[in-house]
């Protein structure tokens, strides 16, 4: 069995927030409704603008009397919260590991109905800068699990259950914990509170993350046709198109920082597009030659290998509030490889939600795990939508936190979604597929083959290590993490095939 590091992240904390109390709709039939108690924290109301609005709040954990049933020793009781709709437990040192489970359950704020436990996924430290980066040396990255999306909510209870192994995280392949995977353990009532605050047990607690406190995020609120629900389990139709994003709600004119991300993509589309379109084969030839046309081999002019340019969301499209990254871009040198995730938030998300679900992650990421941006490069939907993900230009070789110890010369793409034991959808595989094949063609890289990369630092390979990769990826090559998910790790065969074919291969 072999362990994980824990995550580096920031949080930041803000002036104290009194919400009245109120009892919580039972979780099940039958079942007492535990009674809120509450006054929260909240973080970065100040950046919040009319037209892209959102906030995290900060709840700090705390220890719990022990439950023989749960074996809880700290987290929360159930209580009533401003609304949020993702949430992610962090903590002070990012090398520190949390060893052990978190789980959450929350109240649905349209129905006042509560979940049964859900499973963070707690492994999350492997998505971040390299060891020694300036990313990662800032002095504002904490430790945090992956971030869930619960949809819209306004009460939630946790407990973290501590593990009596430390070394007990489960083989290379799959690990316990991810949000799907996991069944909750029997709370002996029903679903009901874990137990009460109290002194808890203090050795057990001394063993966990020194800071725990539960973040919650509200990413903004939807644009017109994004829907209040999300839909369990839903997926496109074989052979529909993918559902069109939401339309996020505009006003006055872009600020600077919004100017300077739009224009990153300049020499494809005009300054303020909220997507990119798509392009021919030819049209995606003539592209090239403009973008990177005295780079070019004689050879490569002749007969380019790359795929058609794939439609791609903008951060405009999704909604950045451009205030929350830092101002610069950071690029790496050339783009030698692809390395595939799964963001481990849970599936129960409808495709026009998607946008509120990554203006979600690049708050947890920017404000909960203190990083310059959104980790990832690219975010890709259940329905196959393609979205620009860290700022700097997506023909750019944008420098990523995805892949701790091999984001430079790299591109990290994210499917949204929860993959050891569910299937990705066709359309987010093919997505992939497309996706790679044009982001890799822009630097002559065939999807069939392997490359040489140097390693940064990390649990699997030391810091200056040559290794020899697939040029596409799994993040679970590169560091020793269940990521992207079993389900979805098997499909990248037929991406690597399906990419090389569309590059004319």
């Amino acid at each position: 069995m072999r362990g994980i590091l824990a995550s580096s992240i920031g949080v930041t904390c803000a002036a104290a927030l009194a919400l009245p109390l109120a009892p919580p709709a039972a979780a099940s039939a039958g079942t007492p409704a535990p009674v809120a108690d509450v006054a929260t924290r909240t973080a970065e109301t100040a950046d919040a603008r009319a037209d892209v609005p959102g906030s995290t709040q900060s709840l700090p954990l705390r220890p719990l009397t022990h439950d023989r049933a749960s074996g809880a020793v700290l987290g929360l009781t159930p209580r009533t919260v401003r609304t949020f709709s993702l949430l992610g437990v962090v903590w002070d040192d990012p090398s520190a590991d949390l060893h052990g489970r978190v789980q959450v359950r929350t109240r649905a704020a349209g129905t006042g109905e509560w979940t049964d436990w859900q499973d963070v996924e707690t492994h999350s430290t492997q998505h971040g800068a390299d060891p020694d980066s300036p990313e990662a040396a800032s002095g504002t990255v904490r430790g945090a699990t992956a971030p869930l999306w619960v949809g819209e909510s306004d009460g939630v209870e946790v407990r973290v259950l501590p593990e009596p192994d430390p070394g007990g995280h489960g083989e290379h392949g799959e690990q316990p914990g991810e949000p799907e995977d996991a069944a909750p353990a029997d709370t002996g009532s029903g679903g009901g509170p874990s137990g009460g605050e109290g002194a808890g047990d203090a050795d057990e607690v001394s063993a966990l993350p020194a800071g725990m406190r539960l973040d919650l995020v509200d990413p903004g609120e939807a644009g017109p046709e994004e829907s209040a629900e999300p839909a369990e389990g839903a997926e496109p139709a074989e052979g529909a198109e993918p559902a069109e994003p939401a339309e996020i709600p505009r006003t006055g004119v872009m600020t600077a920082a919004a100017k300077a991300a739009s224009a990153a993509n300049s020499a494809l589309v005009p300054l303020g597009a909220t997507e990119i379109p798509s392009l021919t084969a030819e049209e995606t030839r003539e592209e090239l030659v403009s973008l990177r046309g005295p780079e070019l081999t004689e050879q490569q002019q002749a007969k380019p290998y790359i795929g058609p340019r794939p439609a791609i969301v903008t951060r405009r499209g999704w909604g950045a509030d451009e205030s929350l990254r830092e101002g610069s871009f950071v690029y790496t040198s050339t783009v030698k490889a692809a390395f595939v995730h799964h963001t481990a938030s849970g599936n129960n998300y409808s495709c026009s939600q998607a946008p509120s679900l990554i203006r979600g992650f690049y708050r947890y990421h920017t404000r909960s795990l203190g990083w310059r941006d959104i980790g990832y490069n690219f975010l890709i939907d259940k329905c196959g939508r393609i979205y620009e993900g860290r700022a700097g230009g997506v023909a750019k070789p944008v420098k990523g936190a995805h892949t701790m110890g091999f984001n430079s010369k790299t591109t990290g793409i994210a499917v949204i979604g929860s993959y050891g034991s569910k299937k990705p959808s066709s359309k987010a595989v093919k997505a992939v597929a497309r996706l790679t094949a044009w982001k890799l063609g822009l630097h002559g890289r065939n999807p069939k083959k392997k490359t040489s990369l140097t390693s940064g630092g990390g649990n699997l390979y030391a810091k200056g290590t040559k290794v020899k990769m697939k040029v596409i990826s799994g993040h679970r090559d590169g560091f020793n993490t269940s990521c992207p998910g079993g389900k979805l790790y098997k499909k990248l065969s037929s991406v690597r095939s399906k990419a090389a074919t569309y590059q004319g291969r």
